[in-house]
């Protein structure tokens, strides 16, 4: 089974919008993110999120283009605060490719849970808009992969 682990896009500011939608730079990696993860035939059969705007909207454009038959849920357990063991319990029974779109610091303790028994050994730089992929083997989780927003705003410039 692969996860991949996604960090939302960049929001808007909360005193410009409560709800924090996504910003322009942040549809805009998220659409080079979702561009990159079809090429790769990274195609997750389950993609969830944690209900809120960003996510949701992150969720949805990445499903738009990498997953398209995919639905998309809302979840709880992925909060921004929320511990990673619950969601590492029901990831552990899950055998499908799944992806999971939160937040900072909850992605990055989910990773380090996975990959090295410890919330609090970080692991992964993410930040608005940055893709893991672990994958599960022989009982435990390695990862295959990193693609950190600066990556790729790179591959998006003209050489």
């Amino acid at each position: 089974m692969k996860l991949f682990l996604v960090q939302h896009g960049e929001a808007v500011p909360k005193d410009m919008d409560p709800d924090r939608p996504l910003s322009d730079k942040g549809r805009a990696d998220i659409g080079q993110l979702g561009h990159v993860l079809r090429a790769a035939d990274a195609v997750p059969a389950r993609v969830i999120h944690s209900g809120k705007t960003r996510a949701g909207q992150t969720a949805q454009a990445l499903a738009a283009l990498a997953a398209p038959d995919v639905a998309i849920e809302a979840s709880s357990g992925l909060d921004p605060k929320d511990p990673a063991d619950a969601a590492s319990a029901v990831l552990a029974a899950e055998d499908r490719d799944t992806m999971v779109v939160s937040h900072m610091p909850f992605v990055a303790r989910l990773a380090s849970l996975l990959l090295t028994g410890k919330e609090t050994r970080l692991t992964l730089a993410f930040e608005p808009g940055s893709c893991a992929c672990l994958e599960r083997e022989g009982g435990g989780w390695v990862l295959r992969w990193f693609l950190p927003t600066p990556l790729l705003e790179a591959t998006s410039r003209p050489l």
